[in-house]
């Protein structure tokens, strides 16, 4: 018997050295698998695309759960003789990672206002590549038996190609344009951003009603009133039934007298406040979407620092947090004050990154037509052409897809991938550029300049699948596409799994996946959402350098449902380090109670040990099931207990006494070796490590040498 199993298992000693004999196996990648006749060359393909991990720091315990579950789908596609491809690859990660290289440059005392461009692209993507070795390297920690001879990067030139062709057909098919549109604005990292990035915050504030001429209007938001010059009702509104739509009335103001415009729009609340509000539409999108049904004025108030123009008159260059107050003073000494409700309970639109206040801003910048590529996405999911797990997760879609707004995909950062557009200095036309030719506006003949926005990351990302796999000419996408998994989380259902529907039918005209499977948060041990503010992130390899790899996997895998947030303890992985051990115990007794005993071809069992294969055979059949309908959280339970339960207190126990008193021996030994082999591939996907190492003591005490377990048959 091999000297290993006569020590505990120690992780430490096997994991590296496994790994790498999975990888110079060549067996993750799938071309090799047919090549060497693991795989038959005409053989159903099973392909699950990485979701990229943002390469500008280190994994957390949602990566870990994330490598848990998609190479548990891999290995197990794999053992059951498809031609599996697992492609990982890194994210850019656009605005995510420039704010965190600008937290380093914080520490330096340097910002990135006041570095040149090119210089700071390069400094970021020093960062970057350095962070993707650290990364990369912790991705194989957790056992994940992806096909590294793919990987990709979302700046690889090939993946810049294509989203750049994605977006000049975008914009030929006039699904893209340029246009002056309010956008949601971040005054502290000075970059807009689309509606998914903006954090909803309760809050409570002063809500001020204001005396405008003979009108009381409501508003949180003093500072933005100083060009107001339309007031709005509702058409139907009794109370305004006197006052006439274009009608002007003379009144007194914050910085004087002015005129207003009365304008009756559909679009008001008559029961909020007075049910009658003017409108600032250079700083709110609902009132700017007001000013162009009736082709008003727009006047900007607020400047992109969050600081007051000219129009605001001796309030000029006051930030408008410090202004609000010396406004509210100044329209009470002009009696324009009618009430103060001190309790308004709102819903602010702030930075998900910073939680500044978002202002609103009219800028003009490149934005997709979303509602044409939505209702091709929608006619999929309502045909049922795709799975969600969750389910409720389909109806969640369906919705947001139903109310989709344009997408506004200009981000004013320097890290990412540029727009390939020209700017006309003259009158500010937009036209689109991939090949770098234009030299003057296709409009009006002016100059022009090249565009210094980057595109939204999620734009070059939501086209992640067909772009991995080389659309529209590479093999691999011939092979590989559609892919039949995207395992992510639950979290970026909009962000990411949605646009990579419309991405993908639009582009290929088929559906980039065939299963939504979408996993939940992982919380603390109390429960809690983990940030660095608190204190209470946990980093994976700490657990897996404790308790092992295969611990921390089957650990965050048992009782997680889809959707569903995991509450991850140290305590709980602790436990899953016994269970490995127990496994090689377990294996320890069966080889040296099986030595020199070859088992006959046909078994003859004794009515226990049948009773025992039949049960086991009972398992297969309902865990395969379960495996197919993603349900591994049920599955790694029940192969938990089964081992720990069935197997090693019962029938070792019994194979004792049998093997003791010479008493149907060769049935126990005959069910002992089925039923250790067996558990061993059933536990594989979960637990691989250990699962391999004893794979390999067993394999060279058989003198078989060319076995791995990773690609061994999944039992019958």
């Amino acid at each position: 018997m091999d000297e290993k199993l006569l020590k505990p298992y120690d992780p430490k000693e096997t994991e590296d050295k496994i790994y790498k004999l999975w990888e110079e196996s060549g067996f993750f990648n799938p071309d090799v698998c047919v090549k060497k006749g693991i795989t038959k060359p005409d053989a159903e393909t099973f392909t699950l695309i990485m979701p990229p991990t943002n390469a500008n720091g280190s994994l957390h315990a949602g990566h870990g759960l994330v490598m848990a579950i998609e190479d548990i789908m891999v290995r197990y596609k794999r053992m059951q003789g498809f031609k599996t491809l697992w492609l990982p690859g890194l994210d850019h990660a656009g605005f995510e990672t420039q704010i965190v290289y600008e937290k380093q440059l914080e520490k330096e005392g340097r910002t990135r206002f006041e570095i040149e461009s090119k210089k700071l692209y390069k400094e970021i993507l020093d960062f970057t590549l350095k962070n993707s070795k650290n990364i990369k390297s912790q991705i194989k920690k957790m056992g994940a038996s992806c096909d590294w001879s793919r990987e990709k990067f979302t700046l690889d030139d090939n993946i810049v190609k294509t989203v750049y062709q994605t977006f000049k057909r975008m914009y030929d098919d006039n699904l893209i344009y340029r246009g002056n549109r309010i956008v949601s604005w971040c005054s502290k990292h000075q970059t807009s951003f689309s509606d998914l990035e903006i954090k909803d915050e309760e809050r409570i504030d002063s809500l001020y009603y204001l005396k405008y001429g003979p009108f009381v209007i409501a508003t949180s938001r003093p500072e933005t009133k100083f060009g107001d010059k339309y007031v709005v009702m509702h058409p139907d509104d009794k109370r305004y039934k006197d006052y006439t739509h274009g009608q002007k009335i003379e009144l007194e103001w914050i910085n004087g007298p002015t005129t207003a415009t009365i304008i009756k729009d559909n679009s008001i609340d008559m029961e909020f406040g007075t049910g009658v509000m003017t409108i600032t539409p250079w700083h709110d999108a609902t009132d700017f979407e007001i000013a162009e049904r009736h082709k008003l004025d727009k006047e900007q108030i607020i400047d992109e620092f969050g600081k007051l123009l000219p129009i605001a008159g001796e309030f000029t260059g006051q930030h408008i947090k410090k202004a609000r107050t010396l406004i509210i003073e100044k329209l009470q000494k002009k009696g324009l004050i009618e009430k103060i409700d001190e309790n308004y309970k709102h819903v602010i639109r702030t930075c998900y990154k910073c939680g500044t206040t978002i202002e609103p801003q009219i800028k003009n910048q490149w934005f997709v037509k979303m509602k044409p590529l939505a209702e091709q996405a929608l006619e999929k999911i309502n045909n049922k052409k795709i799975e969600y797990i969750p389910e409720h997760y389909q109806k969640i879609t369906v919705h947001w897809l139903e109310n989709i707004i344009d997408w506004n995909i200009s981000r004013q950062i320097v890290w990412g991938i540029p727009i390939p557009a020209k700017i006309c200095n003259k009158c500010e036309n937009g036209m689109v550029d991939i090949e770098n030719i234009i030299s003057k506006c296709e409009k009006c003949g002016g100059d022009v300049r090249t565009d210094s926005d980057t595109f939204d990351t999620w734009f070059s990302s939501g086209q992640w699948p067909f772009a991995t796999l080389g659309y529209p000419d590479n093999n691999d996408f011939k092979t590989f596409y559609p892919t039949n998994v995207m395992e992510t989380a639950g979290e970026i259902i909009f962000f990411w799994v949605s646009r990579m529907i419309m991405l993908g039918l639009y582009i290929t005209g088929e559906i980039p996946f065939k299963t939504v499977y979408l996993h939940g948060l992982v919380l603390d041990a109390k429960g809690q959402k983990m940030s660095k503010s608190k204190g209470n992130v946990i980093d994976p390899l700490i657990l897996t350098e404790k308790f092992g790899t295969d611990a921390f996997r089957i650990g965050m895998i048992i009782g997680n449902t889809p959707g569903t947030s995991l509450a991850l303890s140290e305590d709980k992985i602790r436990g899953y380090k016994n269970f490995a051990n127990k496994i090689w115990n377990a294996t320890r007794f069966v080889l040296e109670n099986t030595k020199n005993f070859t088992p006959p071809e046909t078994p003859n069992y004794d009515e226990e040990d049948k009773k025992s294969d039949e049960e086991l055979k009972l398992l297969i059949k309902e865990i395969t099931k379960e495996m197919d309908e993603y349900k591994f959280y049920i599955v790694a339970e029940k192969l938990y207990h089964y081992f720990w339960h069935t197997f090693a207190d019962v029938i070792i126990e019994r194979s004792k006494v049998k093997i003791l008193k010479n008493q149907n021996a060769d049935s126990a030994k005959i069910l002992l070796n089925t039923q250790l082999t067996t558990l061993l591939k059933l536990l594989h996907p979960f637990i691989p490590f250990v699962t391999e190492e004893i794979w390999s003591i067993i394999k060279k005490d058989t003198k078989e040498k060319n076995d791995l377990l990773m690609v061994a048959k999944w039992p019958a």
